[in-house]
């Protein structure tokens, strides 16, 4: 893989994001690190889902910021490259969002797109 397709995998964690994480994961005991994937399914095609986890796969990818972990296998990778992940704390409530520049479409909820 080229420089530049490495560069486009790439997944990005805001500060929020990774504050967020952090308090999340030191008030769950034995949880280390926040898994994010992609699975088929939701009201676009595709939805993100999130998991609290203890153990790393050997096909995650690890994105660290100020202690807080992401983890993302490599099939779920191909549909976030070059996305960032979000902790957004507004009028409408609080929610990790993901900004994904490969989705085409997104649902209402933020919780599903499609490529």
């Amino acid at each position: 893989m080229g420089a530049d397709a490495k560069t486009a995998m790439k997944v990005e964690m805001t500060e929020s994001a990774a504050k967020r994480i952090s308090k999340i994961v030191s008030d769950e005991p034995g949880k280390t690190a926040l898994r994010v994937a992609v699975e088929g399914g939701g009201c676009s095609g595709f939805s993100y889902k999130f998991d609290l986890v203890d153990t790393r796969n050997d096909d995650d990818v690890t994105i660290e910021r100020d202690g807080a972990t992401i983890l993302i296998d490599d099939i779920s990778l191909i549909y976030m490259g070059g996305s960032v992940i979000d902790f957004v704390d507004d009028l409408m409530g609080q929610s990790f969002q993901i900004r994904n520049p490969n989705a085409v479409a997104s649902c209402g909820c933020g919780t599903s797109f499609s490529i």
